[in-house]
C-alpha cells in the first residue's frame, strides 16, 4: 500500500484544512502484565489454586490452543500539521502486508 508522504487534512488546533507530514509508528509487542495476556493465562489454566505459582509455574493445557499471528497488520499512521506542528493519530488502522510512503 503506497501513501503520499504528506496529505492535506483538516487540523483539529487550526480548524483549517493544513498541509500534514505522514510518518508510520511502529506498534509496540503487548506487555505481559495486560488485561488479555492475564484473561490468556487464566483460559491456560495458570494462576489458579494455592501456593507460589511463581510466574504461573506449570505447563500449558495442551486442549486449549491460541491462533498463530496474522498475515496482516494494521496500519498506525501520524499526521503532523506543518503550520501548529500538532500530531493527530490516525482513527481506524486499515489492513496492510506492506506500506511505502512515497
Amino acid at each position: 500500500m503506497k501513501i503520499p508522504k504528506s496529505i492535506k487534512r483538516f487540523c483539529k488546533k487550526c480548524k483549517t484544512h493544513t498541509e500534514h507530514k505522514v510518518s508510520l509508528s511502529k506498534k509496540k509487542p503487548a506487555s505481559s502484565l495486560s488485561y488479555g495476556s492475564k484473561v490468556r493465562a487464566r483460559n491456560r489454566g495458570k494462576a489458579r489454586g494455592h501456593g507460589n505459582k511463581g510466574r504461573y509455574s506449570k505447563q500449558a493445557v495442551t486442549k486449549w490452543k491460541m491462533t498463530g499471528k496474522k498475515a496482516t497488520k494494521k496500519t498506525d499512521f501520524r499526521y503532523e500539521c506543518a503550520k501548529c506542528k500538532k500530531i493527530s493519530v490516525q482513527s481506524q488502522g486499515l489492513r496492510a502486508k506492506r506500506v511505502e510512503l512515497v
